[in-house]
């Protein structure tokens, strides 16, 4: 099978080789001037002090007890690790069950009866999510909030935790807690 590559017709239209080169020439100014689709170096968050640090749980709110925990643990494979009942303001009565798999922990939340209808928004805990670890909630708290981000709790120094909406809906906590 012979292809033919433009070398054997005279066209006016840019052959193969004047594409190529046209790519290679963009591509090696990109990295020359440092172009990169990750953060840039001003960036405070690309800053080493200030970053996520891995993933600290995933949050579910169970609104199915028999299905979620044959899904979780008998086909899934997840182990009960703890179960606690919380506490205060807006989790009173709410069972957390933490769920392990190697390292990872899903905690499945049953709400309190009379707490169903908070189930979701941001600004209380019965809403699904995930928790990410970071070494330095401040400065990127701060970034966050600079972006144009709304974050659930202004005091996230001092409490070294928030949760954010992300631009896809997701719901995104940063805990800076110890261990």
């Amino acid at each position: 099978m012979k292809i033919n590559m433009g070398k054997d017709k005279k066209e006016n239209t840019p052959g193969p080789n004047l594409v190529w080169r046209c790519c290679l020439s963009i591509m090696f100014v990109l990295a020359v001037t440092g172009f990169s689709s990750a953060q840039s170096v001003d960036s405070p968050v690309a800053d080493e002090r200030a970053r996520v640090t891995g993933l600290r749980y995933i949050s579910v709110h169970v609104l199915e007890l028999e299905k979620t925990l044959k899904l979780y643990r008998e086909i899934l494979g997840f182990k009960l690790s703890d179960a606690e009942v919380l506490h205060g303001p807006g989790l009173e009565g709410m069972l957390v069950m933490k769920l392990r798999a190697y390292d990872l922990t899903i905690g499945l939340s049953v709400t309190a009866p009379e707490f169903q209808h908070t189930i979701g928004p941001v600004g209380n805990t019965n809403h699904n999510h995930f928790m990410l670890k970071v070494n330095d909630i401040g400065p990127i708290g701060d970034r966050l909030k600079a972006e144009g981000y709304a974050l659930e709790n202004e005091n996230y120094v001092r409490d070294k935790y928030t949760f954010f909406t992300g631009p896809n809906g997701e719901i995104i906590g940063l805990s800076s807690w110890e261990e």
